[in-house]
């Protein structure tokens, strides 16, 4: 945690009645014992700072300022010293490293915004009053304090079990691989869940997992000129079967030559949740089974959960709740970090396009692009790119609703019309507190917008501009993750 704030500059002050700005001083560079000083304390007093916990080199401090410009160095080990890296002047007490408070109606003369912008120290709600007041001020993050961020995270991940993530009560389906894939499509949509583990009674092993991209590729598939696969096979259709032929059908797309079936991508209880993290983003998966066997053979697995980024995510959240602002990043706005998906303001080019739908687009054409995209969703806009709705692979499932895939064509079915027949499913996957489409906007911080990733369900936050909710991004629980882990 941080060290104490300095008392007798805010009695002063407020006595005064001067305006108080809490201002957080950093000292990244180690030491056995580090204290502040400076011209808020008449350089008569020396303020100790604290080691942050989990980065012992990076030593901090809150002080309340009052408005203008104000002088100070850090006492290391018995040694006056400054930092190099962020603003300093040459004075009578030799090199000085400088800060500028701005209170109301105060303007910076002669003042470095490029220096600014590299200080050691987070100014907290600071209103800036410069001539134009409409501008918007958005505040900067140092690398000092992405990096003590990220270090902080992978530390609590790095000695946080999978065993964590299991619920204290509730029920994990699993379906055989010589269940036909029309029951297990059922089956999913009933019980509102969108994937689900795959066993072999003959193998006695779990040997994958069954999900929503399963069931698009059977439904292009079946709406294929030629399919092997008819309507009526689909009823007697085994799992086994279907991954069988889904291995023969990623044979004729993928040039790399990996294996196929590809194996089940697993984790144990005690793998380290940083661990588990890192095997779902490099899977692309939603969710990996946690398997348990007491034998060293893995023999009479039993599974005790689905691990998902949504549950490592609650972890991180309840674990920093109560102490965030030990966490600088969790605090900016996420238009100020490279975090999610955007539409490109006029002018700017992007490498990673947002795809959106319009609703009477064809389901057979945001099933393709939810495939090409590899992407989990995709926003649906009106003419003004305003947000209707979302679409999901896990919608997929609603189809199973009275036979609907046997009775539709792809191409003759509208988005919109797709949306409506998951209406009344029940539970429906991806619904919290009845809704379906989670938003946030450009100047939320990012712990807020963890905090509704965090939720059940919730797998991506549509950005949208106040008011008339046009869309501007979409940011992932992938995106989230490779943003805190650095990837």
């Amino acid at each position: 945690m941080f060290g104490s704030t300095l008392g007798s500059s805010r009695e002063n002050s407020a006595a005064s009645g001067q305006l108080l700005t809490p201002t957080r001083f950093v000292w990244p560079y180690g030491g056995r014992r580090v204290f502040l000083s400076g011209s808020f304390t008449r350089w008569t007093e020396h303020v100790p700072m604290s080691p942050l916990e989990g980065c012992p080199t990076v030593f901090q401090v809150i002080c309340n300022l009052t408005p203008g410009y104000h002088q100070y160095k850090f006492f290391v080990d018995g040694e006056w010293r400054h930092d190099e890296h962020q603003p300093f002047v040459n004075g009578n007490g030799g090199v000085m490293n400088t800060i500028f408070i701005t209170g109301p109606d105060m303007l910076r003369s002669g003042f470095s915004p490029a220096a600014h912008d590299r200080s050691s120290m987070d100014v907290d709600d600071v209103i800036v009053r410069m001539t134009d007041s409409s501008q918007e001020t958005i505040p900067r993050m140092s690398g000092v304090d992405l990096e003590m961020s990220r270090h902080r995270i992978s530390v609590l991940l790095s000695t946080r079990t999978a065993y964590e993530l299991l619920p204290e009560s509730g029920k994990v389906i699993a379906l055989d691989v010589n269940l036909p894939v029309k029951q297990a499509f059922h089956i999913l949509y009933e019980q509102g869940i969108p994937l689900a583990p795959l066993w072999d009674f003959g193998k006695g092993q779990f040997v994958g997992v069954l999900g929503p991209l399963d069931f698009i590729l059977i439904l292009r598939e079946l709406g294929t000129h030629g399919s092997n696969l008819t309507e009526e096979e689909l009823e007697t259709h085994t799992i086994a079967a279907w991954k069988e032929g889904k291995a023969h059908i990623s044979r004729q797309f993928d040039g790399s030559g990996r294996p196929y079936p590809r194996p089940l991508v697993q984790v144990g209880p005690y793998d380290n949740l940083k661990d588990v993290a890192l095997k779902i983003l490099q899977n692309k998966v939603a969710a990996v089974p946690v398997i348990y066997s007491s034998l060293q053979d893995g023999s009479y697995p039993q599974l005790l959960h689905l691990a998902s980024l949504s549950g490592i995510l609650k972890c991180i959240c309840r674990y920093f709740r109560h102490s965030s602002s030990s966490l600088p990043i969790l605090q900016q706005p996420i238009c100020s970090i490279p975090l999610g998906t955007w539409v490109p303001r006029i002018g700017e080019s992007s490498s990673k396009p947002l795809a959106t739908l319009r609703p009477h687009a064809s389901l057979g054409s945001a099933l393709s692009l939810l495939v090409q995209a590899e992407v989990s969703s995709i926003p649906v806009v009106d003419d003004n790119d305003s947000l209707i709705d979302i679409y999901s692979r896990s919608d997929i499932t609603a189809l199973a609703k009275d036979k609907a895939y046997a009775q539709i064509h792809l191409d003759d079915m509208t988005v919109h019309q797709a949306l409506q027949l998951g209406q009344d499913a029940s539970p429906p996957y991806g619904m919290f507190n009845g809704q379906r489409c989670h938003m946030c906007l450009r100047s939320d911080s990012l712990l807020k917008v963890m905090e509704r990733l965090a939720n059940p369900g919730v797998r991506r936050l549509v950005i949208v501009e106040a008011g008339s909710k046009r869309v501007e991004g979409i940011i992932s629980l992938s995106d989230v993750f490779q943003f805190l882990l650095g990837l």
